[in-house]
């Protein structure tokens, strides 16, 4: 990585400005330079001389201009995605140094499983030492996006076994551990109590599930397919697995969540788990982050998960850090 006394880097810090970045980041969003021009409050001519200035920087073109507009280039989309970083590194830099009192803050993204089941005692253990964490909750692809621009310091997640080239190239995990997924039901559900429940008879059961395209309804939606049997369709998707727990509690279907979902809210007296055969498999989660950003972040974020891994969650002997399958 380039060191501050690099000449390339010393020439491209002393020429590229703040507003340049915006004007990448603008200029791929809207596609056009009238676009980009308007939402900069700029008039078109300042604005085509400046991503002039940006291309006589890098020394390549980033943008393909035609009478439709502008197109960003391989090497353009290189620059938006550092831009995008870049400035959420100095939004981030904004608020540590003006914030009332000097502390740490951590931008972690976990999918709602993991906010609810993990993380708790490890912001506890943070925020007890002067920390400040801002935590996003939300579905894997959207945490995804806001780790590529910027957006967050690192992710505690479930992650796909395939990621696009682009962000493969990009992203470093370290898995922590596999989460057990569960098949639940009300207590007063007919298969409640029942030994080897095979999957024929789970498609014909009314079914409460996560979001269409989530890590744990992907995992169900497979075992039913290596079954030979065609996954029956939800009456209802919730993202949140505390909700599917009340739903199925309510007696509306049997439902699907990670076990850490059962512990964290007490269910286990309203919903019970199923015997399921063959189980689904478990949910690899990971620690992920963006090579090169926000690596002291991802350090303090990795120092606090030794102590709070429980039996079932420690991470396998030997640290690795990988780039995503």
């Amino acid at each position: 990585m380039p060191t501050a006394s690099t000449p390339a880097l010393q020439r491209l810090a002393s020429r590229l400005r703040f507003r340049h970045l915006q004007l990448l980041i603008e200029l791929d969003r809207c596609g056009s330079l009238r676009g980009a021009a308007q939402a900069l409050n700029l008039t078109q001519p300042a604005l085509s001389k400046a991503l002039g200035e940006i291309e006589s920087v890098f020394g390549v073109p980033l943008f393909e201009r035609s009478a439709r507009g502008v197109v960003t280039t391989a090497r353009g989309s290189a620059a938006v995605r550092g831009a995008m970083a870049l400035l959420g590194e100095l939004g981030q830099l904004h608020e540590d140094v003006t914030a009332v009192e000097p502390m740490q803050t951590l931008r972690i993204g976990a999918p709602p499983f993991v906010a609810q089941g993990y993380l708790p005692p490890l912001l506890a253990a943070f925020t007890a030492s002067a920390g400040r964490v801002l935590l996003m909750e939300e579905r894997v692809p959207r945490l995804l996006e806001a780790l590529e621009a910027g957006e967050l310091d690192a992710l505690l997640t479930s992650y796909p076994p395939h990621l696009p080239d682009a962000l493969r190239s990009r992203l470093r995990y370290e898995k922590l551990f596999d989460e057990a997924v569960v098949v639940i039901a009300s207590p007063r559900h007919p298969m409640a109590g029942l030994r080897r429940i095979r999957w024929h008879r789970l498609a014909m059961a009314r079914w409460i599930m996560p979001a269409s395209g989530s890590m744990v309804r992907r995992a169900l939606e497979e075992c039913f397919v290596r079954e030979g049997v065609v996954a029956p369709a939800p009456l209802v998707e919730s993202t949140s697995p505390l909700t599917n727990i009340e739903l199925v509690a309510q007696g509306i279907g049997v439902g699907v969540v990670p076990a850490a979902a059962l512990q964290a809210s007490h269910a286990q007296r309203r919903v019970v788990k199923l015997d399921v055969s063959p189980p689904i498999p478990a949910v690899p989660v990971a620690l992920m982050w963006r090579e090169g950003f926000a690596e002291s972040r991802v350090a303090a974020i990795r120092a606090l998960l030794p102590g709070h891994l429980g039996p079932r969650r420690r991470r396998p002997s030997g640290r690795s850090t990988e780039r995503p399958h």
